[in-house]
């Protein structure tokens, strides 16, 4: 077993150097220059010469053909492989994108509006129109038709009552 394992050797060495820098030049040409694949594709095919050693010690004539034959295969299935199954993405660069936690947000969303709701309506009707509109307190006094310290007091205390709220529902700043 030894003497076979030795022969296995010396045929695996002597199909590297003599025939890994042709192989090497003939799969770049079919992977169009990509040479880690090229380097594969060599690698795999010496693996399957290594696995027919006794085949390839019985054949007569230059192996090169049977080897030039497998790389091309291995090359086709590759190319067939990846274009039966979509290209796999690496997924680091979207987990560096942010992207907002629709269900957090929605959560949110609900439990703002509870908050909203325990309001008086003169109070949440201060809160829409300056936070929700824009408005400043003047243009709210306007729209609401009450003074602007009125609103400025309404929004104070919506304020607070929300802050109350929100800390009982367990929502923190």
């Amino acid at each position: 077993m030894a003497d076979r394992t030795s022969q296995d050797d010396a045929l695996m060495r002597a199909l590297y150097d003599e025939h890994a820098g042709p192989l090497l030049a003939f799969v770049l040409r079919l992977v169009g220059g990509d040479r880690h694949r090229a380097e594969d594709v060599v690698q795999e095919t010496l693996l399957r010469a290594w696995r027919n050693a006794e085949q390839l010690q019985r054949a007569t004539g230059s192996v090169r053909p049977w080897l030039v034959t497998v790389a091309r295969r291995i090359v086709i299935d590759g190319h067939r492989s990846r274009r039966a199954r979509p290209q796999e993405v690496d997924a680091a660069p979207l987990e560096t994108i942010p992207a907002a936690d629709e269900i957090d947000r929605a959560l949110r969303l609900m439990t703002i509006s509870e908050a909203m709701a325990d309001l008086t309506d003169a109070h949440r009707e201060a809160l829409v129109e300056t936070y929700f509109k824009g408005r400043t307190v003047n243009e709210a006094a306007e729209v609401l038709r009450v003074p602007p310290g009125t609103v400025r007091s309404r929004v104070f205390y919506a304020l607070r009552s929300m802050k109350l709220s929100l800390e009982e529902k367990g929502v923190t700043a």
